[in-house]
Parts: structure tokens; sequence; C-alpha cells
């Protein structure tokens, strides 16, 4: 028999917060967006696979990212260079000796942190957050994540898979701009996978040891890197916002001198409330004239800028808005996420990605209203045309029309069109909008140029 007088332990209520981030990683699985990788061998700590609509939801960020960033621009020009490069481009950099984090370990559950993220206890020590147990000292972790080059291995054939994108653009700084003949300012830009050894992962795949990120680095004349500096602050806020994000869910946040890394003279943090809080989305630095000035003085080769007018050679300052294709994702997801309560009388709700049209993996996806009377038919027809206009259109005949809609919904399809018997008597079709969910009549020969156009519009509110 229980003790009366023991009291019953009262539950904790349960996190918003975390209760989203489940319905986010439970709809990127079973929508395909984003999944454990290895998942049949019980999957690996930190590694996600996108699936089909993931990789078309990275590919449009990416593609929206640089036509905003190199293709509507004069003055910046891409670069894609190799994962693998010489290792003295880290020594130069600094990465070898002081890319680190401060590990400590839990002497009971043995779990691995980052000092320098812990927080003291109300007794003013450092305990695990874990268990409560007792911590190591700390200890200096390198990041980088080293291999061989060649058939043996030793010292001399050691390097290392790229912690960052941003150093090719350094080395390669005075080929593009001689090939190119870049007069100041210019940029480089580069999409591109980078790796860190993590201590801690977390978030889904908001911090991870495979990321893909979308760099660029804007060199300007010393002097004017406070214009530029502010410039592109403004910039990259913006285009966030040009593709839905909630504004009031965005911010710009200023590091303290503290904050600082040692080449930056400035650097702000684009941040994105989620569900656990402000957390880094993007980041923009001053970088000064460091990384060019540390790379000619390592491999002796001159890396500065001749300016005709003054008939001298500078070495430029360089603005770098370094942004995470991942992170953007994941933050486009959540910001898209909305659940809608049943209609009345009816028993379900709706979950639906409200993605910026630009974004969705599918633009149209086209339904036949039943399997017969000549409607697939005709729907696969109206597919084909929006494949021949590169548009990505999606067939779908299972299930009821309802259930079909509701499957759009969740995978932010903007745009749905029903091929119903009315078709087939005067040509036209039911295009369904997915946020209002507002149903018109529109022309079959019409639907690619009516898709095509609400596609280039303004976000949905």
């Amino acid at each position: 028999m229980a003790d009366k007088g023991k009291k019953k332990k009262s539950k904790k209520p349960p996190d918003p917060g975390e209760e989203l981030m489940a319905k986010i990683v439970s709809l990127a699985k079973r929508r395909s967006f984003v999944f454990q990788s290895s998942e049949i061998y019980g999957g690996l700590k930190s590694c996600y696979d996108y699936g089909p609509l993931g990789v078309e939801l990275k590919r449009n960020i990416k593609e929206e990212w640089w036509r905003s960033t190199v293709l509507s621009r004069e003055d910046v020009v891409g670069l894609d260079a190799s994962i693998i490069m010489h290792p003295k481009v880290w020594e130069a950099s600094g990465h070898v000796g002081g890319f680190s984090d401060p590990l400590v370990d839990c002497k009971e559950c043995k779990n691995r942190f980052r000092a320098d993220i812990l927080e003291p206890s109300p007794e003013g020590d450092t305990r695990c957050p874990d268990c409560g147990g007792e911590l190591t000292q700390p200890r200096q972790f390198n990041l980088m994540f080293r291999t061989h080059l060649g058939s043996v291995e030793d010292d001399a054939s050691t390097v290392y898979l790229r912690p960052e994108t941003a150093q090719a653009m350094f080395v390669d700084f005075a080929t593009v701009q001689a090939a190119g003949r870049l007069k100041l300012p210019f940029g480089i830009a580069q999409i591109g996978k980078a790796f860190r050894n993590e201590i801690v992962v977390e978030h889904f795949t908001y911090r991870s040891c495979e990321f893909e990120q979308m760099e660029l680095e804007y060199f300007v004349e010393p002097g004017a890197d406070e214009k530029w500096y502010d410039y592109w602050r403004k910039t990259r806020l913006e285009w966030y916002s040009s593709l839905g994000a909630r504004a009031e869910s965005l911010r710009l946040r200023d590091h303290t001198k503290d904050e600082l890394a040692h080449y930056a003279r400035a650097c702000t943090d684009v941040e994105y409330k989620y569900p656990w809080g402000w957390g880094e989305l993007e980041g923009i630095a001053n970088r000064t004239d460091y990384d060019l000035k540390q790379h000619a003085q390592s491999s002796g080769k001159r890396l500065t800028y001749f300016d005709t007018q003054t008939n001298k050679h500078i070495v430029p300052f360089v603005i770098e808005p370094s942004a995470g294709v991942d992170r953007s994702a994941l933050m486009f997801l959540i910001d898209a996420y909305h659940e809608e309560p049943p209609p009345e009388g009816k028993k379900e709700g709706r979950v639906v990605l409200r993605l910026h049209p630009r974004l969705a993996p599918i633009k149209v996806a086209v339904l036949p209203l039943v399997r017969k009377d000549g409607m697939p038919e005709i729907a696969r027809e109206i597919v084909k045309e929006f494949w021949r206009h590169s548009v990505n259109a999606f067939y779908d005949e299972k299930d009821s029309v309802g259930r079909r809609y509701r499957r759009q919904d969740e995978a932010g399809t903007p745009y749905c069109i029903t091929v119903d018997g009315q078709t087939k008597e005067d040509e036209t079709v039911t295009i369904r909008e997915r946020d209002s969910m507002k149903q018109d009549r529109i022309k079959v020969a019409e639907a690619v140029e009516v898709v095509r156009e609400r596609l280039v519009g303004p976000a949905k509110p």
C-alpha cells in the first residue's frame, strides 16, 4: 500500500517549442523532406538525408540566393572550389592552430559538452546539464575532419575536409579578379558543403557535422568597408522577408567585442525566433584585410588589387555574408508550418506549409476528379505541359480529391488543378489556392501561364 503522506510528483507541463519541433520532425519524415541518415542501421548522429521534397526545397533556396546574389548583379561572380585544399591553407587561416572549442566530459554519464555554453549552477559551479554530475577540466578540441590524400597515411599526406567555403575565395582572389577584370567593389560567391566535427549537435538539422553554405566574399576599398557592411546587413535581412519569412520572427543582433572573431572588425547575426528561442540564421562579418594578408604572407604570392587611378597596390577589405542552406531550409519549414482548426461540422483540421511559391518543392499538383471518363489522360497531358515549361508539376490520382488536397497542403504545394466532368465540355479546370483554399475555373490552355504568373508574384500573407 502506498504511503498516504507521500506527495505525488507533479508532471512538468509540455514545452510548446519542443512540441512544435516534434511536429516539424514528424512532418519532415512523413512527407520526405529530411530524415535520419542510415536509419535502418540505427542512424548516425547529426547526419541527415534529404528526400524528394527536401531536395527540391534546398535547390529552390540555393537558386533564389544565387539569383539575387550573383545573377542579378554586375559586381559578383561565382566559384566552385575543391572541398579538399592544400593543408597550408588551413595553417595560414588559423584553423589548424585555433579552430577549436573547449570540451568537457561528465564523469558520471560520460556525455560531452562545450564548456563555453554551459551555465553555472546556483551554487556557482558548473555541473552536467543531463545528470548533474561532476565535469572534467576543459580541453581544446579541433573541429576539423582530418583524412589522408594518397595511398600512404602519414603526416605528409594529411589533409582536411574544409570547415568553411570562404578560404577558397581568398586563395583564388587574384586569379578570379584578373580573369574577370573586376573592379572594386566586387564579390566572389560560392555554394558548397562544409564539415565540422561539432561537440554538440542539436535541434534537428540546425547544428550538424555536414552542412551546406552560401557564402559571399565582397571585396571593397579600405575606408568603404563600413558603408558596405551596413548595406549587406540590410540586404540579407530583407532577402528572408522577401521569401515569406515573418518579419516579427527576424532580427539583427550585433556581436559584442567579446564575441568578435580575431579577424573581424564587426559582425552581425541575422537571427530567427526558433521554437527553442532566438538563434543565428546567417552571419555578416567585416573581416578587414586579415585573410588576404595571411595568405599572401604564407604563400609568398601577391594578393592585392591594383588601383589604376592611384597606381598603387592595395589590399581590399572583405565583407562576408555567410548563410546556411540547411538552417534556411529548417527556418522556412518552421515559419511556414500552420495548423488550422476543423471547420464547422468537420472533425479534422488541416496542416499546411505556407511556403513562398518560389520555394515550394512542387509548384502545382494536377488531379483527376475520378480515375475514369478520360480525366486521367487529360490530367497527365496538363502535367507534361507544365514540365515542358520547366514548372515542377505532380500527378496524383489516389484517394478522394479532399485527401489529395490535404497531402499537397502538407507538402507546401501552392496550387492544385482538378480535372472534372466539366473539363471535357468547355476545356476548363478548377485551380485551388493553398492558403485561402479559394477555387476558380480557368482554361486548360491558360493553366501554365496562370500558374507561372502567380509564382513570380509577391508572397502570400
